[in-house]
C-alpha cells in the first residue's frame, strides 16, 4: 500500500510537468510558423520593384518597403560605428537627402573604413565638395530597433553608436525616415551587401529544447514512479 500511495506524487508531478513543457514547445512551433511567414513577407518586399516614397510612411506597415527616390544627397553626414565580418571596424555613412519635391529624408549610404570617415580634410573626395550630389537612390525603408545598451552619440565628432532614426533625423533636420541604400550614385561609399531581413528566428531551437526537456522530465518521472512501486510495503 505504501508503494501505491508513493506513486501519486511522481504521476501528478510527471504529468503536470510534461504538459507544461509540451505546451511551451507547441507555442514555439506556432511562433516558428508565424515568424517564417513574416520573414517570407519581408523577403518578398525586398525583391519587389521599388515604389515611390509614401507620403506618410508607417513604421510597421512600411518596414522593409523597397522605394526609389531622386534628389540631392547633401554633404553633411553622421557616422555610425559598426564592424563588418572579414572587413573590420568602420562607419556607416548617414546622409540627408533633399528630394525633388522638397522633402528631406536620411539615406544609409553604406560602409567606409575608419580612415575614410572624416571628409573635412579630403578635398579630392566628392563627399567633401559641399555642393551635394544629384542622383537616384534605391533602397528599403527601415526603422532599426534601438539598442538600449548603446552609449549616447558624440555630437562634437558626429559619431553615433546606434541608428536611432528620430534622433538622427533631429540632428540632420530631416523627416524620421531612413532608406537603407542598395544603389546610390556615390561610388566612394561602397555598399557592403544588399539590405536583408534581420529578424532573429530561433523558435525551432527553442521548440526542440522544450520538447527535449519534456522527454527528460517524463523519463525521470517514470524512474521515480518505478522506485516508488518497488519500495517495500509496510506490514
Amino acid at each position: 500500500m505504501a508503494g501505491r500511495k508513493g506513486a501519486i506524487a511522481p504521476i501528478v508531478i510527471g504529468v503536470v510537468g510534461c504538459a507544461i513543457l509540451v505546451i511551451l514547445g507547441t507555442w514555439q512551433v506556432e511562433r516558428l510558423t508565424w515568424k517564417e511567414g513574416l520573414i517570407a513577407e519581408l523577403q518578398a518586399r525586398l525583391a519587389a520593384d521599388p515604389v515611390p516614397l509614401p507620403a506618410t510612411p508607417d513604421t510597421e506597415r512600411d518596414q522593409n518597403l523597397r522605394v526609389g527616390v531622386t534628389g540631392t544627397i547633401l554633404p553633411e553626414e553622421l557616422h555610425v560605428l559598426t564592424s563588418i565580418k572579414n572587413v573590420g571596424p568602420g562607419f556607416r555613412v548617414i546622409s540627408p537627402m533633399e528630394l525633388d519635391d522638397g522633402r528631406r529624408i536620411m539615406v544609409d549610404m553604406g560602409y567606409v573604413r575608419e580612415t575614410l570617415k572624416d571628409i573635412a580634410t579630403r578635398s579630392a573626395d566628392p563627399r567633401a565638395s559641399g555642393d551635394g550630389l544629384l542622383g537616384e537612390v534605391v533602397g528599403v525603408l527601415r526603422w532599426p530597433e534601438p539598442d538600449s545598451y548603446a552609449p549616447p552619440p558624440d555630437q562634437n565628432r558626429k559619431i553615433w553608436f546606434d541608428r536611432v532614426v528620430p534622433d538622427m533625423a533631429a540632428a540632420l533636420g530631416t523627416e524620421p525616415i531612413l532608406v537603407i541604400a542598395e544603389r546610390h550614385p556615390l561610388d566612394q561609399v561602397p555598399l557592403p551587401r544588399p539590405p536583408g531581413v534581420d529578424l532573429p528566428n530561433r523558435h525551432l531551437e527553442y521548440a526542440v529544447t522544450w520538447f527535449g526537456l519534456a522527454l527528460v522530465w517524463a523519463i525521470m518521472s517514470i524512474v521515480w514512479l518505478r522506485r516508488e512501486l518497488r519500495a517495500p510495503r509496510s506490514a
